[in-house]
């Protein structure tokens, strides 16, 4: 097995794990977390949300570099037909990143803004646009973890 393709298959391998993670995040908080919040008082749901924002904004935007730059290492370590999905799976990583940073995040800004006090007049439909961007970021990230899968698989076939 040559040099070149035992980063490769180091790649796939790193990258599988950190899109797997990360998806695997994402859609936890989307399936169980998110559906929640319509249950319990507003108070509650906000309170809720501002103590989880304290942990989720280091962890997920690590998951999300994490990510990023193992799916880099995928796309430049490979060669042939499995560049393809790699280079696909680091743009899908990269959309996660772009629409948690300038879609969720401000959103989030205010919902503590929110829970301090200041609710705003159209509270519900800020939730909602932030729902809207949970779903793409959700997809994004499912979306990463699947083209790693199909690169590791083209990779590890080419023997």
């Amino acid at each position: 097995m040559s040099a070149k393709s035992i980063t490769a298959r180091l790649a796939a391998g790193f990258a599988l794990l950190a899109t797997g993670v990360l998806a695997g995040a994402f859609f936890y908080g989307w399936a169980n977390v998110t559906p929640t919040f319509s249950a319990v008082p507003l108070d509650v749901h906000l309170a809720f949300r501002t103590e989880l924002m304290k942990v989720n904004g280091v962890v997920m935007q690590l998951l999300m570099a994490a990510a990023v730059a193992t799916t880099g290492w995928l796309a430049i370590s490979t060669r042939g037909r499995a560049r393809i999905p790699a280079i696909a799976a680091t743009t899908f990583a990269v959309a996660s990143f772009l629409v948690t940073r300038f879609g969720n995040v401000p959103i989030n800004q205010e919902m503590k803004r929110w829970a301090a006090g200041e609710l705003a007049p159209d509270h519900l439909d800020r939730l909602a646009v932030w729902g809207t961007f949970n779903d793409i970021r959700v997809a994004t990230a499912l979306a990463a973890f699947v083209l790693v899968i199909i690169t590791a698989g083209l990779t590890g076939a080419r023997r």
